[in-house]
């Protein structure tokens, strides 16, 4: 797969991943004394998600980088895709006032 088809594909699946996560996380952990792990639950699962897309899809993190450095650069890439997800969840359910 080209390099470019590899950060399409690497993208699309973190930005997918990033809105569900929240909603996941929350309906396994919702419950008396679980509600406070969500967010932590979310962020943990989309760290290891990006590092093992970044593994899987070597453009992610940029040609020649060692496996360490890009499953790193993986967890930054997932915690940005979970951060993007909180912010369109938020949206879908709040909207833009003033608009």
């Amino acid at each position: 797969m080209s390099p470019a088809a590899q950060r399409t594909v690497g993208a699309l699946a973190l930005l997918v991943l990033g809105v569900l996560s929240l909603p996941a996380a929350a309906a396994l952990l919702d419950g008396q004394g679980t509600e406070n792990w969500i967010v932590p639950a979310q962020l943990l699962a989309m760290a290891v998600a990006g590092a093992a897309l970044a593994v899987a899809l070597p453009a992610l993190a940029g040609a020649g980088a060692s496996t360490g450095r890009r499953a790193l650069t993986g967890v930054w890439w997932g915690l940005l895709a979970a951060f993007v997800g909180v912010v369109v969840s938020w949206l879908l359910l709040n909207g833009v006032r003033g608009a």
